[in-house]
């Protein structure tokens, strides 16, 4: 099935685009939302985790306690790499998992990290950016977290370059109007997708 890969920078907007791809029934697997999901209490990897960084990364109600585990894996570069080392394959299964559970013309695999790794780009048949200007971004990080607009130029800076990303989309969408000129933009690349999908099954 056409697959393609949904991406932007943080606070660009994703989640509001594939509500509106959403709407034509088009379904959408979150890499965000995975990677939540498998440390869920109940879940093995979570069990991992506490094994290997000890009960300090859990809460009283047995969830991860995510504020102590970025302490831990910012101050070491080695226990960080434990981590991705364990989680990602987790969260690659799985959104692989769902992707296959999707029907529609089309589907959608949302991944915030797309361009900077290969596990998914390769897994994408087009590539969507939902793009607005940095300042923006900026702005919406700040409203969204609570944070300084200092916090919010490190996030964005680790990020990959706007042009980058940009230079590497297959399709843009713009997030920098308003909603309306947003859902107009999903209706035609829905329509698109739909007469890409069906060149791809004659």
């Amino acid at each position: 099935m056409l697959t393609i890969g949904l991406t932007g920078g943080i606070a660009s907007g994703k989640s509001l685009v594939a509500h509106y791809f959403s709407r034509y029934g088009i379904g959408c697997v979150d890499a965000d939302q995975v990677a939540r999901d498998v440390v869920m209490p109940g879940q093995p990897l979570l069990a991992k985790i506490a094994e290997h960084f000890g009960d300090a990364v859990l809460e009283s109600d047995g969830s991860l306690n995510r504020r102590e585990l970025r302490h831990l894996i910012f101050a070491s570069p080695e226990q960080r790499q434990w981590l991705e080392a364990h989680m990602h394959p987790v969260i690659r299964e799985r959104i692989f998992a769902q992707l296959d559970t999707l029907g529609g013309p089309y589907r959608l695999m949302m991944v915030p990290l797309l361009l900077e790794s290969e596990h998914y780009a390769a897994h994408v048949d087009r590539i969507l950016v939902v793009d607005v200007d940095e300042e923006t971004q900026l702005a919406r990080v700040t409203a969204r977290d609570g944070g300084s607009k200092h916090q919010a130029e490190a996030i964005v800076a680790a990020q990959m370059p706007r042009s980058e990303r940009l230079a590497r989309a297959d399709d843009i969408i713009d997030n920098s109007a308003d909603q309306q000129h947003l859902l107009q933009q999903v209706t035609d690349l829905h329509h698109a997708y739909c007469a890409l999908a069906h060149e791809e099954q004659r």
